[in-house]
């Protein structure tokens, strides 16, 4: 006699069909005993995918607003399928605003590294250069505040990264993970807090955090807008850059921190960053210059549309040939013999899951990014206009 029921979290998901041009809808069943997946079609009313062991996906990839790759289909996780599901996983599961003010910029690593030691992951990101009067509109709460004008000045000072953090209770994590206001006071009772490590005073304290759930909702919608529009524009150059993505794969293992503050850290300016989700005709057409050369070409277009990326332009002197020379061999193996200080010695897996891509033809560094970053935000994802 079975003594134990056998668990499933149900998730309502939707996949965009490119062959058909249309948006299917299914009941995606996970099982935690096991780790398998089942999936049903909703329109058609019958199983699309039978139970089924799938070893990549992990309980703590189930929240409304994911993506989820389930045998190289990228699903949107939209809603819960059963109230017991909704009970179990999604009471807790916040998001919050997360802003990395100009003073902590050259940080960006350490902070995305701080976020995910919080059990925070970042969903959405992006580099951008406030105006005045951007500033003065995302602060019109401390409108009447004394320090009003200094506080916009500064935020609009220099580029900021904004983030959108999900996680349990994210908006008291986030903010527990910045410390107090006043930087002064942080690095006496907070010392290991972001502002105690990076911040000045109380303005020039590194971060900025979203303070209810409804502050939350309306800072992002100001920077990663789910309607039309798209929110403050990227920080790109389009001059002496090269395109450096950071893999899902990367990503999925809380790399990306890690990644940044080495390509900082030796030299190279990250001079706009922005994350989505790739679909494959933009991953195979980055990847145009490997088809027929390389044996892994169709397994490494699988990766790069598996997940959510992170799509950096690199300024530096010549900065196509000194970038890949850092990244170093495709072949993280031969990386690790040759020149173990490179980037995908540091981070990669093997061929296909190597951290991170690079423009390899100098005179692609530019097409790179200029196709990468000019992406408009629809329904919270970025597809190429």
């Amino acid at each position: 006699m079975e003594l134990f029921i056998d668990e499933r979290f149900a998730f309502l998901a939707e996949w965009y069909d490119p062959s058909a041009a249309l948006l299917r809808r299914y009941q995606l069943l996970y099982y935690p005993k096991d780790g398998s997946v089942e999936m049903f079609d909703m329109k058609n009313q019958r199983t699309f995918l039978r139970r089924t062991k799938f070893d990549e996906l992990h309980p703590e990839d189930l929240f409304v607003g994911n993506r989820v790759n389930i045998f190289s289909r990228q699903l949107n996780l939209t809603g819960y399928g059963d109230q017991y599901t909704a009970n179990k996983l999604g009471s807790k599961k916040e998001r919050t605003l997360a802003m990395i003010k100009p003073d902590a910029v050259p940080k960006v690593g350490n902070i995305i590294q701080m976020i995910y030691d919080a059990n925070l992951i970042v969903t959405k990101a992006k580099m951008t250069k406030l105006t005045w009067k951007q500033a003065a509109d995302f602060y019109m709460e401390h409108q009447s505040k004394s320090f009003f004008n200094n506080l916009v000045q500064f935020v609009s000072s220099g580029p900021v990264v904004a983030m959108e953090l999900m996680g349990n209770e994210a908006v008291t994590t986030w903010r527990k993970v910045l410390g107090p206001t006043d930087s002064g006071v942080a690095q006496k009772d907070a010392a290991n807090s972001l502002r105690g490590q990076f911040g000045t005073d109380g303005t020039k304290n590194a971060g900025h955090g979203s303070d209810s759930l409804a502050s939350a909702a309306r800072e992002l919608e100001f920077f990663f807008p789910s309607t039309t529009g798209h929110g403050p524009s990227n920080t790109a150059k389009y001059s002496d850059c090269t395109c450096c993505i950071i893999k899902p794969h990367a990503i999925s293992e809380a790399l990306t921190g890690k990644i940044l503050k080495s390509i900082i850290e030796n030299g190279f300016e990250i001079s706009a960053l922005q994350m989505f989700n790739m679909d494959r005709v933009n991953a195979e057409e980055i990847l145009e210059v490997y088809k027929g050369v390389v044996a892994e070409y169709t397994n490494m277009v699988d990766e790069l549309c598996s997940g959510p990326c992170m799509a950096l332009e690199i300024h530096a002197t010549d900065a196509p040939r000194t970038f890949r020379e850092f990244c170093g061999p495709a072949d993280p193996e031969i990386a690790r013999h040759l020149r173990p200080t490179t980037l995908r010695a540091l981070y990669g897996k093997n061929k296909v899951q190597n951290a991170i891509h690079c423009t390899d033809l100098p005179e692609d560094g530019i097409l790179e990014v200029r196709s990468l970053l000019a992406f408009k935000n629809i329904s919270g994802f970025h597809k190429c206009l």
